[in-house]
């Protein structure tokens, strides 16, 4: 049975994206991609929301991408990859399928396949409502040591509280700081 993670970068204010979507702000150096790389390869499969899949899917099989972070480009573009959607039809980027209707109908069949880890790679929205329906086994935010001042929230769609328990926190040379939470089962 695959496990469900997520993964996302926030700034210190506890935005995944500034007010017109910018993400130009996380600190990614050479520590980071080394983190990259090693969350890449113990990740049999990645998922994406249909915003972030076509962000994604936009971006790494350029031939920009594969000149500026050729080792992160060969993994997003070979990874068996799902995007959950009600509206996608049709998915170009490489080795990946659609998952429609309601991401949460869906994830038990798709948790219930044999494998190791399902990461979620940004997809803010997908991982509340993973998180609330309890269905997502370990929730990676990287806080970058900046203020934006305004943006879109990771947990804007919440509505109540959800309880994390801390599992693990590494910080890294540039500030940026790793917590990574279980949900309670």
């Amino acid at each position: 049975m695959k496990t469900l993670a997520s993964f996302i970068l926030t700034s210190l204010d506890g935005f995944y994206e500034g007010p017109n979507g910018e993400l130009d702000w996380p600190i990614v150096d050479e520590e980071f991609n080394d983190f990259a790389i090693r969350q890449l390869d113990a990740a049999d499969t990645l998922g994406f929301g249909r915003a972030t899949y076509e962000h994604m899917a936009a971006h790494w099989p350029t031939d920009q991408a594969q000149v500026n972070d050729p080792a992160i480009t060969s993994r997003m573009n070979t990874k068996p990859k799902l995007v959950f959607s009600t509206a996608l039809e049709h998915a170009a980027w490489s080795n990946t399928s659609i998952i429609a209707g309601q991401a949460v109908e869906q994830i038990e069949t798709v948790k219930s396949a044999p494998g190791g880890e399902l990461l979620v790679l940004g997809s803010a929205h997908l991982t509340t409502h993973f998180a609330v329906a309890g269905v997502l086994d370990e929730l990676r935010i990287m806080v970058c040591p900046i203020v934006i001042g305004q943006g879109r929230s990771l947990f804007e769609d919440l509505k109540g509280r959800l309880a994390l328990r801390l599992a693990h926190v590494r910080q890294f040379d540039s500030g940026n700081v790793l917590l990574t939470y279980r949900l309670p089962s």
